[in-house]
């Protein structure tokens, strides 16, 4: 039975490196947490982990080098063309190291989403864990947001925070976020897969009700494994 007929929505992943957010992706949907198929994982470098796991899990893996191209709008371009082949429902980063275009951002809004190592809208871009603890911050963690066409800038749909512990390196906190990741980011998939969650009009609503600006927030004491 295809996967229309059993009403389960079409994922693509897009990732740039080792895949651990997608490795929860592919078990998810192993044991039908998510109502969903990956039906593709695309890749903007050859020779990642990530297209490894896609591999091994039997899921179509593609490249689509960045480096090939002479603009980051022929390459988003190039790669929109190659997502759309696939007509999905869902698209996520899942560790995916580009800058997007708002004309890539835009041809997939509302199904396009990331998450970011850092309680947005703190902490946008890079080296996140280090910024948390040079702030003396109590806390720091992960947000799962709709993409729009402004850096780390989409509404949050879940949150998840990691209480700072007094001998937190970057790596430590790193590892220990990167954990919990592997609970929200398929937790957010899930929700928009049971067509509980949508942006509408700039805001997300999950169950017809409008979340605030953090988006859910999940608290939790004690950390999972961080994984591979």
């Amino acid at each position: 039975m295809n996967d229309q007929l059993m009403g389960k929505r079409r994922i693509v992943v897009l990732i740039s490196g080792s895949g651990s957010n997608l490795q929860s992706f592919i078990d998810r949907c192993a044991d039908e947490s998510i109502n969903g198929t990956l039906v593709a994982v695309l890749s903007n470098r050859p020779g990642v982990k990530g297209l490894e796991r896609a591999a091994a899990a039997a899921i179509p893996n593609i490249v689509v080098d960045h480096s090939s191209f002479e603009s980051r709008s022929e390459f988003d371009a190039a790669l929109a063309d190659v997502i759309d082949s696939f007509s999905p429902d869902l698209v996520v980063l899942a560790g995916f190291m580009r800058i997007l275009t708002p004309q890539f951002v835009n041809r997939f809004l509302g199904r396009l989403i990331n998450i970011h190592p850092s309680l947005l809208p703190k902490y946008p871009g890079l080296h996140t864990h280090q910024r948390a603890i040079d702030a003396g911050d109590s806390e720091a963690g992960a947000t799962v947001h709709f993409v729009t066409p402004e850096l780390d800038g989409g509404p949050a749909i879940v949150q998840a925070k990691v209480p700072l512990e007094s001998n937190d390196t970057a790596e430590s906190l790193a590892s220990r976020v990167l954990g919990f990741e592997h609970q929200i980011y398929p937790l957010a998939a899930e929700w928009f897969c049971q067509g509980r969650l949508e942006l509408r009009e700039g805001h997300v609503i999950l169950d017809n009700e409008l979340l605030p600006e953090d988006g859910v927030s999940v608290e939790i004491a004690e950390h999972p494994g961080a994984g591979e």
